[in-house]
Order: C-alpha cells, then structure tokens, then sequence
C-alpha cells in the first residue's frame, strides 16, 4: 500500500494533480467554466517541465475531441477535460471516438447544458451523451474524482475494452470546494497506470490500416455490435481494476456504492455530490429506528443492471433521483434504468422518481427527510410552483 500523503486541493486541481502523475502524451484542450482550472493548471505543469506531454490548444471543443482521436490513432495516451456545452460542441466526435476505439480519458465537470445559459451543475450534459458509446464514471467528491481519473485510464486501455471513458464530478459544489485528499507519489501513480501499449497505431507503418472508412449496410451493424460488445466487458475491468487499486491505494470501489441498505426497507438511488448530504440523513433516521439506505451510483455506463436489481430486490420502496430534466414525462435516465432493472422480479419494490437540483439549485437535508416520509407523485423537488 503506498505511502498516504495528504493534500488540501478542490476537485478542479485534484484532476489535474490526476493527470500529471499520469503524464499523458498528448492533451487537447480548450477551456470551459467550471472545468477551465483543470486544463489551465495542467497547462503550468507542461509549462514548468513537470510533465512531458504534448499540449494542444485549439479553437474549440469539437477541435479539442478530434486532435485527441488523431493523436490516439497514432499511438498516444490521451487525456483532455470539458463541461456542459463544451462536451454538447463534442458530440458528433464522441461517437466517433468510442466507434473507433480510441482509449481517450476525459474530466467532465458536470453543468447545465444551455439554455438558458447557467454556469452550475446538473447532470444534463454527460446523460446527453450516455448512449455515445464511451464509458462513465462518477463522483461524489474529490477523493473519488482524483481516484477515479486514475482507475479511468487502465479501465480505457484494457485490451478487450478500448473503449474512451469520461470521469465525472458536479460543478462548483466539487470542482470549486477544497477538501482534504489523500494522494500517492508520482511513482506509484506512473507505476500503477503503467506504460501506454497501442495495439495498433497509424504511425506504424510496417502494418498500415483504414481509420475512420465509411461503413455502410454491409458491416456497419457488425461493427456497432462489436463496439456493444466491448462496453459488456467493461464491467468485470472496472472491479479488477478496482481490486488493484485497493491494494495499492487503500480505498475501496465497486460498480455503486451502497450506504446502510443491506437491512433497510427504503432507499434512494442517486448520482453524484448529494450522497453526501443523503448519508447524513440516512444516519439521523437510523437513529430514530428507521431502516434507510442509500445506493449511489458509480458506473452508469454501462449500467450495471443486474448487479443494482440484487442489491435492491429486498426493499419496500426505492426513490430515484435524476439532476436533470429528460423532457420524457416519464422521469430521467437513471430511473427509467433503474426501474427497468428491478421490473422482472417477481415481487419488486414500490418505485418513485425525482428531478431535483436542476441549474445548480441546492438540494436541503429537509427535501431528503421528505424522500423518505413518502413522497409518491412528486415528480420534482425543490421547485418552486
């Protein structure tokens, strides 16, 4: 287990901190609100020699995603970060990305995706891009961002994955706030990542191949399946890759987290910073008897379904809580997944969704207490009518 150094960083320079023990060969970037801090004070690590890798600023997002495709097809380690309209500028280039199994690492600080225009978090840019193809992973504070960013990139380049993968933390509640992190050296974080293997790389040329043809009715469905089939792996890396970090690191991950639910009747299910403030509920009803719990989601894709109905088949009542609004009328993502889960068992729990915390809007301990007093037909929380 490596040695604990602690470090009092926000969640912006704890992701940088990331990726210059990683030492990326090649970032992309063009800055954004909340997540500008990440790429800027990366910007001093290659400026100051701490790094070697290669930086590239360019005109946009859109530019940023592509010059790390080129760079990846040729056989580097990419990384690069981004936010809300940022990441909706990528969109085209992130399928393109994930369908050309480029092994990319990006820190998505969560925001409002316009309009209208609003600078804090909810979750509407990265749940725009989930059926992208890439991975997501996210995180309740910094802690995890810093961990996470580290386990991303063995979880990006695992040989029978090859799949882009996106790390995610909220705006401003974490990339702006300071805590304090326990953080490993340099040499453990290189060795722990370890040496960037391309399996092919368009520099190679003894072995030359097409990148990026048009593919159309006769092997495009083929391809897409075999980029479906990569995400199916991606679980069973994600806990290996877990179980090592463990050992080397000391903390403990998994596809969710789960708080104080092996004997509760009633759960939430959410995503993101509000754990924190859940658990604290979760203890205040325990101690008055009451059996609650918490499961908070890590990696949303590819969900974990199978693993989420288990752990949530013996409660009463679920409530799931989604930070953005999926203009659906029938809730957003991670409850209609989560519901979708649970639907094939044959005695499932009473199930409810919530959108809250939209445009930055603080979620209080009182709306949470109000979760677990019974909120069935309440749809939105914290609104004003």
């Amino acid at each position: 287990m490596s040695e604990k150094i602690i470090k009092a960083l926000t969640g912006n320079e704890a992701a940088a901190y990331a990726m210059k023990q990683i030492d990326p060969d090649v970032v992309a970037a063009y800055p954004i609100t909340p997540a500008t801090e990440i790429v800027q004070i990366f910007s001093d690590y290659v400026n100051n020699g701490k790094v070697s890798t290669e930086m590239i600023l360019v005109e946009s997002e859109h530019s940023a995603m592509s010059a790390c495709i080129g760079a990846s097809a040729a056989g580097a380690r990419v990384m690069t970060g981004t936010s809300s309209c940022g990441l909706a500028l990528m969109w085209e280039v992130l399928y393109v990305a994930a369908s050309s199994r480029c092994p990319i690492v990006m820190c998505d600080v969560n925001r409002a995706l316009s309009g209208p225009i609003n600078i804090h978090c909810d979750h509407s840019d990265t749940m725009g891009a989930r059926d992208t193809g890439w991975v997501q992973i996210y995180s309740e504070n910094t802690q995890e961002a810093y961990d996470n960013l580290i386990q991303a990139v063995r979880i990006a380049e695992e040989a029978n994955v090859r799949l882009p993968t996106m790390v995610m933390f909220d705006g401003f509640i974490i990339s702006h706030s300071m805590e304090g992190i326990e953080v490993a050296s340099d040499d453990v974080v290189k060795s722990f990542v370890g040496p960037f293997k391309p399996v092919r790389w368009l520099l190679d040329t003894d072995k030359p191949f097409t990148f990026g043809p048009l593919d159309l009715q006769d092997y495009c469905f083929e391809h897409k399946k075999t980029q479906a089939n990569a995400l199916k792996a991606v679980k069973p890396v994600v806990l290996k890759v877990a179980a090592e970090f463990e050992k080397t690191f000391g903390r403990k991950y998994g596809l969710f987290e789960t708080y104080r639910l092996e004997d509760a009747e009633s759960a939430i299910v959410l995503i993101g910073s509000t754990a924190g403030t859940a658990k604290d509920i979760i203890d205040e009803l325990r101690d008055q008897g009451r059996k609650v719990g918490l499961l908070k989601i890590r990696l949303f894709r590819p969900f974990p379904a199978e693993e989420i109905r288990d752990a949530l088949k013996h409660l009463k009542s679920v409530t799931v809580l989604d930070r953005y609004e999926s203009f659906s009328d029938a809730g957003g993502a991670l409850y209609q997944e989560t519901r979708s889960a649970l639907y094939d068992l044959s005695s499932r729990p009473k199930i409810n969704g919530i959108t809250y915390g939209i445009g930055g809007r603080d979620i209080t301990k009182d709306e949470i207490r109000k979760i677990f007093d019974g909120s069935e037909g309440v749809t939105y929380l914290g609104v004003r009518e």
